[in-house]
């Protein structure tokens, strides 16, 4: 499991990790912007300049390319300060496609702001060892190659900060070398004793440096967990005599709390708790009419009960939510909280501040709108009339909500909002509780949706959703581990209480077990709307979301008899949690790699952490295989390439599937047989050979 926020662990450290020494920055010469050693293209990195993101435990790989001219030998390294001020430096290697890029993997165990910067340099003693080894091997230039050492060795037995014994060595073989025939200086060419000296700390003339660059680090909270979403005015709502429905509150809503957390997830995620408006009132299924008894949907916030700062009455007290929110750390849950910037027609800031809302030119206030869909009930902000009083009072929002125990918001909609107002907001957050994470809802624009990331969002919501054929989650999938992870890490919601897919409308039980597994497996983050487990599945017609929709209505759930009756999903939800507690390649990001099967409904990927970053000593490898059309059984071959967890192509190793137990011999060819109605799915463990 991934260290805790400001903790120390010896086991996230990397294995290239190498003394630290000072390295002064390059001389470069006039106007110049060229160096003899270029460093260029750095990764980690954002657009924009903005500063890129990790978390706690997250194995991030530090990129760049870097050459000189001619044949000589370059060594490449990071320097990392971290927050406490630890200096550490970690070698990178050249990959081996001729692209120059070098790289590093390094797993950064400190919550807060790093720094770091890349630095290349001319690698003389390893210049000289492989011009040594060729030439003397071949009787070629011995006694000038002999020299060439003997110099190099005594130039770096100068170097006063060396240890003295290591100083007192290399003169010792710097003599032999004057001294000594080919064959001495052959031993000391290739003597990898020597070459170690020279890799933690080397010799070298020409050095360049790029600028120091921001790494923000985040809790562990941050890149992983299983997020459970539900409505807490429907945990214990009763039925009453004349048709009416008495709501839930926080101390009903408490005890769904132990089965949230026995099913293994992290967070439980409420909508909006606050006084619910009565003006324009939505009714049962969205309809303009609200009948007695309804609750209204409680993103029209507002009432004369108070506003985004109050507690809905028929919820409870303050001190009642106070009370939840320590029931849920009891049970080792965390609450997010929806922070739905909007109001109701009778939100006092509709009557204290008129200028927030925009009024159309009848007098009426506008309300919002997302063709087709409208919104009567509710009337958005607008940041243009009085940007720094409406950014004040979120503020103070933001943080009344953190003084009682909040540490995590999902926001809604912010891409309607000024991207600056929300780099603002969640800096000026961060300097009060930098535990404090946020959400981004923002089912927009490709653009719009990396910019929230980019700006700050510690988490987003993506176009998973919408991604269920092979081709679709393998273009998806990769994406967000590779090309956008330095910023934007996405919390693959199967569904939310506004989106039911068609996917899983029309596909029946398999739908739910498919999304699912794939949900908890390809990302570190993922999380399931309250329904789930039951299979709700009935849309309202020409709609994406589910009919009586519980947005407009309480909703009562035979949880326990639905579990004991074999109806629900529960037991493969908690399944999937343990497998991802008990697997650290899967509360990692950037490991995802698409691999190929011969059928284009077969989709297979795996997710490998070495040794180093495993905190058990061992690697750690899962390979997923998902039939991904629910209505159908899959015959076919899928093809691994697994050099990836260091298995040469063609030898055999053991799988274990973690939901049946099967245990297989397979290699890089392997034939499947996945039953959507019965065995969708394998999530496979590769086994340690002996």
């Amino acid at each position: 499991m991934a260290a805790r926020a400001g903790t120390r662990s010896s086991a996230l450290r990397s294995p290239a990790q190498i003394p630290t020494r000072a390295f002064g920055d390059a001389d470069v010469p006039g106007s110049l912007r060229s160096t003899r050693i270029p460093l260029l293209d750095p990764t980690p990195a954002v657009p924009g300049g903005f500063a890129p993101k990790a978390f706690v435990g997250e194995v991030v790989p530090f990129t760049v390319v870097s050459f000189r001219e001619g044949h000589d030998i370059i060594g490449v390294q990071v320097r990392l300060t971290s927050p406490t001020g630890e200096e550490s430096l970690h070698r990178l290697t050249a990959r081996s496609d001729g692209t120059d890029r070098w790289a590093a993997e390094i797993a950064l165990d400190e919550q807060g702001a790093w720094r770091y910067r890349f630095e290349a340099f001319s690698d003389d003693f390893a210049t000289w060892a492989h011009a040594a080894e060729l030439k003397v091997a071949a009787g070629v230039d011995v006694p000038v190659m002999a020299a060439l050492g003997a110099e190099l060795l005594a130039r770096a037995a100068a170097e006063k900060d060396r240890p003295a014994a290591q100083r007192k060595r290399l003169l010792a073989d710097a003599e032999s070398l004057r001294t000594g025939d080919g064959e001495t200086a052959l031993a000391l060419s290739t003597d990898s004793g020597l070459a170690d000296v020279f890799l933690a700390r080397p010799l070298t003339t020409l050095r360049s440096a790029t600028e120091r660059q921001t790494l923000n680090v985040d809790r562990a909270a941050a890149g992983v967990g299983a997020w459970y979403e539900f409505f807490p005015r429907s945990e214990g709502a009763k039925r009453l005599k004349d048709g009416t429905v008495k709501s839930g509150t926080f101390r009903t809503a408490a005890k769904r709390l132990p089965e949230v957390a026995a099913m293994g997830f992290d967070v439980v995620y409420l909508v909006p708790i606050h006084p619910i408006g009565t003006t324009n009132r939505k009714g049962r299924n969205n309809t303009l009419t609200a009948e007695r008894g309804d609750p209204g949907s409680p993103y029209a916030i507002g009432s004369a009960e108070g506003g985004h700062d109050a507690i809905h009455p028929d919820l409870g007290s303050p001190a009642d939510f106070r009370a939840f929110v320590r029931a849920a750390h009891g049970a080792g849950l965390e609450v997010a909280l929806d922070l739905a910037l909007q109001a109701a027609p009778d939100h006092p800031w509709v009557r204290e501040h008129p200028e927030w809302f925009t009024t159309l030119p009848d007098g009426s206030i506008a309300y919002a709108e997302n063709p087709p869909k409208k919104y009567q009930d509710i009337y958005p902000l607008n940041f243009d009339n009085d940007p720094d009083g409406i950014a004040a009072e979120m503020l103070r929002i933001v943080k009344h909500w953190v003084a009682q125990g909040v540490k995590i918001f999902r926001v809604d909609n912010p891409h309607t909002k000024p991207l600056q107002f929300w780099e603002w907001l969640i800096r000026e957050i961060g300097a009060v509780d930098p535990d404090v994470i946020f959400l981004a809802e923002a089912f927009t624009r490709p653009a719009v949706m990396r910019a929230l990331a980019a700006v700050g969002f510690q988490q987003s919501y993506s176009y998973f959703t919408w991604r269920n054929t092979k081709s679709e989650l393998e273009e998806f999938l990769t994406s967000v581990s590779q090309e956008t992870s330095d910023y934007m890490r996405p919390n693959l919601f199967v569904n939310t209480h506004d989106i039911l897919t068609e996917y899983l409308q029309f596909g029946g039980r398999a739908a739910y077990r498919i999304r699912a597994c794939i949900a908890a497996t390809a990302g570190p983050v993922y999380g399931v709307y309250a329904g789930y487990e039951l299979f709700e599945n009935v849309a309202r017609p020409g709609s994406e979301e589910n009919i009586d929709n519980e947005k407009y209505e309480f909703k009562f759930r035979d949880w326990s008899g639905a579990e004991a009756r074999g109806e629900s999903l529960a037991p493969l939800l908690r399944r999937l949690n343990e497998i991802r507690a008990a697997h650290p390649a899967l509360g990692q990001l950037r490991n995802f790699r698409a691999h190929w099967s011969d059928d284009d409904a077969v989709l297979v990927y795996s997710k490998h952490l070495p040794a180093p970053f495993t905190g058990t000593g061992r690697p750690d490898t899962v390979i997923v295989v998902a039939n991904v059309d629910p209505h159908s059984v899959r015959e076919t071959t899928v093809h691994l390439d697994s050099t990836q967890w260091g298995i040469p192509l063609g030898d055999p190793f053991e799988v274990e599937d973690l939901l049946t137990g099967a245990v297989w011999t397979w290699n890089d060819h392997n034939y499947v047989r996945l039953d959507a109605f019965a065995e969708p799915v394998h999530i496979l463990k590769v086994r340690e050979r002996a």
